[in-house]
């Protein structure tokens, strides 16, 4: 089972000094990660993540990230079947956290 974020939760988190920051990863295609993005993130793109997976900290909280959580559930899926422990998908994706936390964010 993968765990979802809501949007909200994601920013809370990421504002808390007291928990480790999770790492975003952003699957979607790079002219999509071009145009809008959640600060700080980073693009690998579904296409490319199982080979790429060696990039990302074993130990540290991953939340995946695509448009709607859909690319990113199967993002996260992968990782967790690959050994990653703290994967968690947010739920919505980049439309929902332009919505809910960053209203000035490009939407598409």
């Amino acid at each position: 089972m993968i765990p979802h974020l809501a949007a909200a939760e994601l920013a809370c988190w990421r504002a808390d000094p007291s928990r480790a920051p999770p790492v975003v990863i952003d699957v979607r295609e790079p002219w999509e990660f071009a145009y809008c993005r959640i600060d700080g993130s980073v693009s690998i793109p579904l296409s490319e993540l199982a080979r790429r997976q060696g990039e990302l900290p074993h130990g540290s909280p991953l939340v995946l990230v695509c448009h709607h959580g859909h690319r990113s559930q199967h993002a996260a899926m992968l990782l967790k079947s690959a050994g990653f422990a703290q994967v968690h998908n947010l739920r919505g994706g980049v439309e929902s956290y332009a919505v809910d936390v960053d209203p000035a964010m490009k939407r598409y």
